[in-house]
Protein backbone atom coordinates (compact mmCIF):
# COMPACT_ATOMS: atom_id res chain seq x y z
CA UNK A 1 0.00 0.00 0.00
CA UNK A 2 1.72 3.16 -1.35
CA UNK A 3 2.23 6.03 1.68
CA UNK A 4 -0.64 8.43 -0.19
CA UNK A 5 -3.38 5.35 -0.17
CA UNK A 6 -2.50 4.68 3.59
CA UNK A 7 -3.07 8.35 4.39
CA UNK A 8 -6.58 8.46 2.78
CA UNK A 9 -7.73 5.21 4.55
CA UNK A 10 -6.34 6.46 8.00
CA UNK A 11 -8.23 9.81 7.42
CA UNK A 12 -11.40 7.62 6.83
CA UNK A 13 -10.63 5.90 9.60
CA UNK A 14 -10.55 9.06 11.51
CA UNK A 15 -13.66 10.79 10.11
CA UNK A 16 -15.24 7.51 10.63
CA UNK A 17 -14.58 7.71 14.33
CA UNK A 18 -15.32 11.32 14.91
CA UNK A 19 -18.67 10.54 13.39
CA UNK A 20 -18.66 7.80 16.05
CA UNK A 21 -18.38 10.00 18.76
CA UNK A 22 -20.63 12.58 17.33
CA UNK A 23 -23.79 9.90 17.19
CA UNK A 24 -22.85 8.95 20.95
CA UNK A 25 -22.97 12.44 22.27
CA UNK A 26 -25.97 13.62 20.08
CA UNK A 27 -27.75 10.73 21.62
CA UNK A 28 -26.92 11.15 25.19
CA UNK A 29 -26.82 15.28 25.09
CA UNK A 30 -28.66 15.94 21.94
CA UNK A 31 -27.39 18.11 18.93
CA UNK A 32 -27.56 21.20 20.67
CA UNK A 33 -25.82 20.99 23.70
CA UNK A 34 -22.66 18.55 21.88
CA UNK A 35 -20.04 20.71 21.43
CA UNK A 36 -16.86 20.29 19.04
CA UNK A 37 -14.71 20.28 22.03
CA UNK A 38 -16.97 17.01 23.74
CA UNK A 39 -16.50 15.51 20.36
CA UNK A 40 -12.50 15.81 19.96
CA UNK A 41 -12.47 14.54 23.57
CA UNK A 42 -14.32 11.10 22.68
CA UNK A 43 -12.71 10.32 19.39
CA UNK A 44 -9.27 10.41 21.62
CA UNK A 45 -8.01 13.67 19.24
CA UNK A 46 -7.37 17.03 19.79
CA UNK A 47 -9.90 20.27 18.57
CA UNK A 48 -7.39 21.37 16.15
CA UNK A 49 -7.31 17.70 14.62
CA UNK A 50 -11.23 17.49 14.58
CA UNK A 51 -11.27 20.58 12.31
CA UNK A 52 -8.95 19.13 9.71
CA UNK A 53 -11.84 17.39 8.89
CA UNK A 54 -15.05 19.25 9.37
CA UNK A 55 -15.82 22.57 10.29
CA UNK A 56 -17.68 22.44 13.14
CA UNK A 57 -21.09 20.99 14.44
CA UNK A 58 -23.16 21.77 11.08
CA UNK A 59 -20.45 19.81 8.76
CA UNK A 60 -20.31 17.24 11.82
CA UNK A 61 -24.66 16.82 11.55
CA UNK A 62 -24.18 16.40 7.99
CA UNK A 63 -21.39 14.11 7.84
CA UNK A 64 -23.33 12.02 10.11
CA UNK A 65 -26.65 12.53 7.76
CA UNK A 66 -25.03 11.68 4.68
CA UNK A 67 -23.77 8.36 7.13
CA UNK A 68 -27.53 7.79 7.86
CA UNK A 69 -28.87 8.30 4.10
CA UNK A 70 -26.35 5.75 2.99
CA UNK A 71 -26.87 3.30 5.57
CA UNK A 72 -30.63 3.56 5.16
CA UNK A 73 -30.62 3.33 1.23
CA UNK A 74 -28.49 -0.29 1.71
CA UNK A 75 -30.64 -1.88 4.21
CA UNK A 76 -33.75 -1.52 2.18
CA UNK A 77 -32.01 -2.75 -0.13
CA UNK A 78 -31.16 -5.48 2.11
CA UNK A 79 -34.63 -5.80 3.24
CA UNK A 80 -36.98 -5.13 0.41
CA UNK A 81 -35.32 -8.30 -1.81
CA UNK A 82 -37.20 -10.13 -4.84
CA UNK A 83 -38.62 -12.84 -2.48
CA UNK A 84 -40.79 -10.60 -0.31
CA UNK A 85 -43.08 -10.13 -2.44
CA UNK A 86 -43.88 -13.82 -2.26
CA UNK A 87 -44.08 -14.43 1.52
CA UNK A 88 -47.07 -13.72 3.57
CA UNK A 89 -48.04 -10.76 5.06
CA UNK A 90 -47.17 -11.48 8.28
CA UNK A 91 -44.24 -12.88 7.85
CA UNK A 92 -43.49 -9.58 5.63
CA UNK A 93 -44.06 -7.41 8.55
CA UNK A 94 -42.72 -9.37 11.02
CA UNK A 95 -39.42 -9.51 9.10
CA UNK A 96 -39.21 -5.46 8.12
CA UNK A 97 -40.03 -4.55 12.14
CA UNK A 98 -37.95 -6.03 13.23
CA UNK A 99 -35.03 -5.03 11.08
CA UNK A 100 -35.95 -1.31 11.54
CA UNK A 101 -36.04 -1.89 15.14
CA UNK A 102 -32.69 -3.50 15.60
CA UNK A 103 -31.71 -0.59 12.87
CA UNK A 104 -32.33 2.13 14.52
CA UNK A 105 -31.10 0.43 17.93
CA UNK A 106 -27.72 0.58 16.53
CA UNK A 107 -28.04 3.37 15.52
CA UNK A 108 -28.59 5.92 18.55
CA UNK A 109 -29.06 9.23 17.23
CA UNK A 110 -30.96 8.18 14.04
CA UNK A 111 -34.27 8.51 15.77
CA UNK A 112 -33.77 11.81 17.47
CA UNK A 113 -32.08 13.56 14.81
CA UNK A 114 -34.22 12.46 12.05
CA UNK A 115 -37.85 12.13 13.86
CA UNK A 116 -37.38 14.36 17.37
CA UNK A 117 -39.18 17.02 18.29
CA UNK A 118 -36.02 19.24 17.76
CA UNK A 119 -35.49 18.65 13.93
CA UNK A 120 -33.82 21.43 12.08
CA UNK A 121 -34.65 22.43 8.10
CA UNK A 122 -31.80 20.88 7.50
CA UNK A 123 -32.60 17.39 9.48
CA UNK A 124 -36.72 17.81 8.36
CA UNK A 125 -35.16 17.91 4.91
CA UNK A 126 -33.06 15.16 5.71
CA UNK A 127 -36.09 13.02 6.92
CA UNK A 128 -38.65 13.82 4.23
CA UNK A 129 -36.24 12.55 0.94
CA UNK A 130 -35.80 9.56 3.42
CA UNK A 131 -39.57 8.88 3.72
CA UNK A 132 -39.94 9.67 -0.19
CA UNK A 133 -37.63 7.06 -0.71
CA UNK A 134 -39.06 4.44 1.83
CA UNK A 135 -42.48 5.49 0.28
CA UNK A 136 -40.91 4.74 -3.53
CA UNK A 137 -39.83 1.26 -2.32
CA UNK A 138 -43.06 -0.02 -0.33
CA UNK A 139 -45.33 1.35 -3.61
CA UNK A 140 -42.93 -0.85 -5.80
CA UNK A 141 -43.54 -3.65 -3.35
CA UNK A 142 -47.00 -3.66 -2.85
CA UNK A 143 -47.16 -3.60 -6.62
CA UNK A 144 -46.03 -6.65 -7.05
CA UNK A 145 -47.90 -8.47 -4.19
CA UNK A 146 -51.22 -6.48 -5.31
CA UNK A 147 -50.78 -5.93 -9.00
CA UNK A 148 -54.61 -4.62 -9.19
CA UNK A 149 -53.70 -2.05 -7.86
CA UNK A 150 -53.47 1.65 -9.67
CA UNK A 151 -50.40 3.61 -9.02
CA UNK A 152 -52.27 6.47 -6.89
CA UNK A 153 -53.65 3.79 -4.30
CA UNK A 154 -50.44 1.98 -4.07
CA UNK A 155 -48.62 5.40 -3.19
CA UNK A 156 -51.49 6.01 -0.66
CA UNK A 157 -50.97 3.12 1.20
CA UNK A 158 -47.57 3.35 0.93
CA UNK A 159 -47.81 6.83 2.64
CA UNK A 160 -49.88 5.25 5.16
CA UNK A 161 -47.83 2.33 5.97
CA UNK A 162 -44.72 5.03 6.45
CA UNK A 163 -46.34 7.74 8.51
CA UNK A 164 -48.39 4.60 10.69
CA UNK A 165 -44.27 3.34 12.00
CA UNK A 166 -42.67 6.60 12.26
CA UNK A 167 -45.89 7.61 14.79
CA UNK A 168 -45.70 4.23 16.44
CA UNK A 169 -42.08 3.64 16.58
CA UNK A 170 -41.61 6.26 19.24
CA UNK A 171 -43.70 4.22 21.35
CA UNK A 172 -41.31 1.44 20.30
CA UNK A 173 -37.72 3.52 20.91
CA UNK A 174 -38.85 5.20 24.15
CA UNK A 175 -36.09 4.90 26.54
CA UNK A 176 -39.37 4.61 29.13
CA UNK A 177 -40.95 1.43 27.88
CA UNK A 178 -37.51 -0.27 27.30
CA UNK A 179 -38.95 -3.35 29.48
CA UNK A 180 -42.33 -3.12 27.43
CA UNK A 181 -40.31 -2.64 23.87
CA UNK A 182 -41.50 -5.90 22.68
CA UNK A 183 -44.68 -5.55 23.63
CA UNK A 184 -45.04 -2.03 21.58
CA UNK A 185 -43.68 -4.12 18.64
CA UNK A 186 -45.79 -6.31 18.76
CA UNK A 187 -48.96 -4.14 18.99
CA UNK A 188 -47.29 -2.26 16.10
CA UNK A 189 -47.10 -5.13 13.78
CA UNK A 190 -50.52 -5.62 14.76
CA UNK A 191 -51.76 -2.52 13.12
CA UNK A 192 -49.92 -3.07 10.08
CA UNK A 193 -51.37 -6.60 9.32
CA UNK A 194 -54.72 -5.23 9.79
CA UNK A 195 -54.09 -2.29 7.69
CA UNK A 196 -52.39 -4.13 5.00
CA UNK A 197 -54.51 -7.33 4.78
CA UNK A 198 -57.76 -5.38 3.38
CA UNK A 199 -55.70 -2.47 1.89
CA UNK A 200 -54.04 -4.97 -0.29
CA UNK A 201 -56.31 -7.76 -0.52
CA UNK A 202 -57.72 -8.24 -3.83
CA UNK A 203 -61.21 -6.87 -4.89
CA UNK A 204 -63.73 -9.83 -4.19
CA UNK A 205 -65.61 -11.11 -6.81
CA UNK A 206 -69.09 -9.82 -7.25
CA UNK A 207 -71.92 -12.29 -6.02
CA UNK A 208 -74.16 -14.06 -8.16
CA UNK A 209 -77.61 -14.03 -7.60
CA UNK A 210 -79.39 -17.19 -7.34
CA UNK A 211 -81.40 -17.94 -10.80
CA UNK A 212 -85.09 -18.57 -9.81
Amino acid sequence: MTAPVRRQARGRARMASILDATEQLVAEVGYDEMSTNAVASRAGISPGSLYQFFGGKADLLAGLVDRYTQDFQRFWDEQLTDDVADLPLEVVVDRLIDAVVAFKGERPAFWALLHGSATSDTLAAASARLDEQLTGRLADLYARRAPHLDATRRRLVAQVSVATVKALMGVVMDPARREGAGEATAELKRVLVGYLGPALAPPSSPTTPPSH
